[in-house]
């Protein structure tokens, strides 16, 4: 369940008579609980409370409906309560049906209210299904309210309006439900200039079925569109002229309405009956914008972007600078007079802007540092020189774009509120402007240039593929002049390469199939010039690279959310050279942390934040985040691509690797159609003598085998078998399947290898070594790298690479935290996944100059791990390493290899991933800089030998 369908169900177990025996099971059947638990519960089986009246949930919360009046007292005694303690759970909570109250006993936050206005506290009670609670839902649960009121509003006059849900009608459903959040929000904060005026007058004037609100809202809304003095020759009835005259776009054109039925109605009285004064806009926006998404609306409330996270942009952006500035002008009337122009000549533009969330902060941060300028200035009653029109953004949907530019004129009104009291922002808020600053359109195929065009007379803007029609005098915003362009956002997350979900319908892969098709032509449109290599990129690629180009031209400085493969693996060398060539570094940086949302149990997608600019400051700063959640912030002269403070270097795959360590080998391919692949069942079907079986069956270990401890086996013959066992039938009809399969191919090299059905095609080892198993892939959620220990004969498979016959020690590099940390950056993801490479991540790893005591203490090392994990035999590896129940000597033996390892590099434990980054870079520059040296001089050696 998510936060809107959370509250509902929780607002309706409210509205119904209170049932003390039914409430703790009816309460957790609100937070996604499921049947099968409160079943268990019911019968007493799983409920170990101790307390009178109390159902206890382990890992969750212990309730307890007590006698009138004895509210306070129960919950002390749930808080005493050792079935608390043992069950280990997060919350208490009593009532009697009157009242009632509740503790989260990690922080010893508690909330009391009456029993009916126990919703409005839901945002307290949201970790119980799982979902981080974010303090502005938490204090202010308004926005998901209202979100799930008009969520049923859309559905139902859907419903009875199909055709407003096609295409060329969407558009104005759209429109149609911008104007009631604006009538609704109008309503509450005196805009209206009368208590509830919309909710009231349609309650008023229309029928209880609901057949003919569509007209009462049609003459509300021209009404809404007319100025007063022409209202005499319009002839509107009495309770329309009540209403103001509004403009500025929301309510001019087209004024039909959908058709009512009684339950839409209700709907509608319910949505208005909230208290939208309260509305956070740069919450609010964010969230609505799935009510107008068929596919978006079964994630409903989840696209709320927090605050805090949207500073980790902005700040570092712009913001700091400003408040920097704010605190060096003291009390100085000229200097804060300098920088109150200098703030209203400021252009915030971000081309992805959905329903405007980062404009709205960034608005309403710079209207905190306008008003303690005012404040120190003696002026606190001046209006904002800082016009909407300079918060610019660019949205593919039209129904985002449309609640976007609401957000800003909500947000607008009330700053207005906020530092100039309410009768002055009453009296300056209607008519609206008409100017529309958010512009909906594909921003991947639009001119930046003419949405936000270059200030100032000193421009001059020359042609080039991204911006290839230079604009003329009229087309510069002289208003501006002078002024700075901030670029922000938070473009969507869409790899290269996108699959439909499993199971899909063909719709939905045909759908699918067409998006990537446009995001496709996207991306070869900004990049098909530059680079041949371009399909491997991620679309955020698009915005970073428009930016750079926009930013060449009008000195703009960008920064944006982006999903971290941009700055791993293979990406890095496509990408960020293009950038640096128009001119633009990193000027900050924010490392890889999750961007969540309120999806229950969802842990959000992995983000990294990059800032660019032409003339970055001399100290640039790198932001990250450590093991507790709190922001580090670093000073380099330089961040390279990678998002590490060292120079500007791109990681090349090698075919060996540095140093004393082995060499990491791919795994072998069967290509073989299955037939040389066996379980264990098939094994004994093969009519094999004990000797023939040890001689030509081995265990055959991949990437899933390895981490998952499945059994598979593989026929591994040479010429010599493979005669041996001629008359085998079962071998033979394997082997003929193999030449088959191999000679319908449409490869040539594979019809080749038909000539030998009994070899793997790809063969990479003789089966007499000792192999340590690498996995390709591993999940990203693992604190360290899984790796598998092999017998003498083991095959290795293609899915995976292997060590043979190496030293242990090579093994406690490549499970430290320092491997991984280098292998995430270098090697990047699949999906959640690492992608491992044996000559992009192992065979670069730089390592020090190793002593033989350094090999000896790292070799106890991974003895101490290996022994750890047999003590938990037959675990996986995938059971020892899941983080939330990996063994704790497993745990600590790891940790004593890291810090044995990091202090052979650094002399002490690195304080943070980052500091590890910055290591390995430094040690990798000058390793492939001695290699480079070294390699010309074996080279003639060898020409003179030849």
């Amino acid at each position: 369940m998510n936060a809107v369908e959370i509250e509902a169900a929780i607002s309706n177990l409210a509205e119904q008579p209170f049932d003390a025996a039914e409430f703790p099971f009816a309460f957790l059947a609100a937070f996604g609980n499921k049947d099968t638990t409160l079943k268990r519960l019911r019968a007493g089986n799983n409920n170990t409370s101790d307390v009178p009246g109390g159902v206890l949930l382990r890992y969750s919360i212990h309730i307890a409906v007590c006698e009138t009046g004895t509210v306070a007292n129960t919950l002390r005694a749930l808080r005493a309560s050792l079935a608390t303690a043992k069950a280990k759970a997060k919350f208490i909570l009593a009532t009697d049906g009157q009242t009632l109250e509740a503790e989260e006993l990690g922080s010893g936050e508690t909330i009391a209210c009456d029993y009916a206005d126990f919703p409005n506290q839901f945002g307290f009670l949201l970790p119980l299904a799982g979902i981080s609670t974010i303090k502005e839902i938490k204090d202010n649960p308004i926005d998901v309210r209202a979100t799930g009121r008009l969520n049923k509003l859309y559905v139902e006059l859907l419903r009875e309006n199909p055709d407003w849900a096609k295409d060329e009608r969407r558009a104005d459903m759209n429109h149609f439900m911008a104007r009631l959040i604006f009538c609704f929000f109008a309503e509450d904060t005196d805009i209206f200039n009368g208590d509830v005026l919309f909710t009231r007058t349609v309650d008023q004037f229309s029928e209880r079925d609901g057949s003919n609100i569509h007209e009462v809202l049609e003459i509300i809304f021209r009404a809404m569109n007319t100025k007063i003095a022409d209202r005499a020759d319009a002839g509107f009835r009495p309770w329309a002229d009540q209403f103001p005259y509004v403009n500025g776009g929301l309510f001019s054109g087209s004024t039909e309405v959908p058709r009512f039925t009684r339950i839409a109605r209700t709907y509608l009285l319910h949505a208005g009956g909230l208290n939208w004064k309260e509305i956070n806009p740069d919450i609010f926006g964010s969230m609505i914008q799935a009510v107008a998404d068929d596919e978006e609306r079964g994630a409903l409330g989840m696209h709320y972007t927090s605050v805090p996270n949207i500073l980790k942009v902005l700040n570092p952006l712009f913001l700091d600078d400003l408040r920097t500035q704010l605190a060096e002008a003291g009390n100085n009337e000229r200097k804060l007079l300098n920088l109150r122009k200098r703030m209203a000549r400021i252009r915030v533009f971000d081309p992805a802007c959905g329903s405007g969330n980062f404009l709205v902060v960034a608005y309403k941060r710079m209207r905190e540092i306008e008003a303690e300028i005012n404040r120190r200035r003696g002026e606190p009653h001046l209006g904002s020189d800082m016009p909407l029109t300079n918060f610019r953004g660019i949205e593919l949907r039209d129904f985002p774009a449309e609640i976007a530019r609401l957000a800003l004129i909500i947000a607008e009104f009330q700053c207005d509120v906020l530092y100039r009291g309410q009768k002055q922002a009453l009296a300056e808020f209607l008519p609206l402007n008409a100017e529309n600053w958010i512009v909906c359109g594909n921003a991947l195929r639009l001119d930046w240039l003419s949405i936000c065009p270059p200030t100032g007379t000193g421009v001059r803007v020359v042609a080039d593929d991204l911006f290839d029609t230079p604009l003329d005098q009229a087309e510069i915003d002289f208003e501006n002049e002078g002024g700075e362009t901030y670029i922000c956002g938070n473009p969507p997350y869409i790899g290269a390469t996108t699959k439909a979900p499993k199971g899909a319908s063909k719709e939905v892969k045909e759908r699918l199939k067409k998006e990537a098709e446009i995001r496709k032509t996207d991306l070869q449109s900004i990049f098909g010039k530059l680079t041949n290599t371009w399909g491997s990129l991620d679309y955020v690629s698009g915005w970073l690279m428009k930016a750079a180009e926009y930013g060449r031209q009008t000195k703009a400085v960008a920064a944006f959310v982006s999903t971290n493969s941009i700055c791993q693996g293979q990406q890095v060398p496509i990408l960020w050279p293009l950038i640096f060539a128009t001119g633009h570094q990193i000027a900050f940086a924010h490392t890889s942390f999750k961007w969540a949302n309120l999806a229950a149990h969802n842990a959000g997608v992995t983000v990294v934040i990059v800032g660019l600019s032409t003339q970055p400051s001399k100290k640039r700063r790198i932001y990250a985040l450590d093991r507790d959640d709190n922001i580090s912030v670093k000073e380099a002269d330089y961040i390279n691509a990678y998002l590490v403070p060292a120079q500007d270097v791109i990681v090349k795959k090698r075919v060996e690797p540095f140093g004393e360590l082995n060499a990491m080998i791919k795994g072998n391919a069967p290509t073989d159609g299955g037939n040389l692949l066996l379980n264990r069942s098939e094994v004994k079907t093969l009519g094999l003598t004990q000797q023939q079986r040890q001689q030509v069956v081995r265990r055959f270990l991949g990437s899933e085998d390895a981490i998952n401890g499945k059994a598979r086996f593989c026929l591994w013959l040479g010429r010599t078998e493979a005669d041996a066992l001629s008359t085998n039938r079962s071998i033979a009809m394997r082997l003929e399947n193999v030449r088959q399969m191999r000679l319908e191919s449409e490869k040539k090299q594979t019809q080749i290898l038909a000539n030998t059905p009994y070899l793997f095609g790809e063969i990479r080892q003789t089966g007499r070594e000792f192999p340590i198993v690498i996995p390709r892939h591993s999940s990203e959620n693992r604190e360290f790298l899984p790796f598998s220990l092999g017998i003498e004969g083991d095959i290795v498979a293609d899915s995976a690479s292997a060590l043979y016959d190496a030293p242990l020690w090579n093994i406690a590099i490549y499970a430290s935290r320092l491997h991984l940390i280098w292998i995430a950056t270098v090697c990047g993801k699949i999906k959640t996944d690492f992608r491992y490479s044996n000559t992009l991540g192992w065979n670069t790893f730089p390592t020090p100059l190793l002593t033989e005591k350094n090999k000896a203490d790292l070799t106890r090392c991974i003895e101490d791990i290996l022994l750890a994990r047999e003590a938990h035999f037959p675990a996986t590896i995938a059971d020892l390493y899941d983080p939330d129940n990996m063994p704790d000597n497993l745990r600590h033996a790891h940790e004593r290899n890291d810090e044995v390892l990091e202090r052979i590099y650094i002399g002490r434990r690195f304080k943070n991933d980052t500091e590890r980054l910055e290591k390995l870079f430094d040690l990798y520059i000058k390793m492939t800089a001695t290699v480079a040296k070294i390699k010309p001089a074996i080279k003639t050696k060898r020409t003179k030998n030849a």
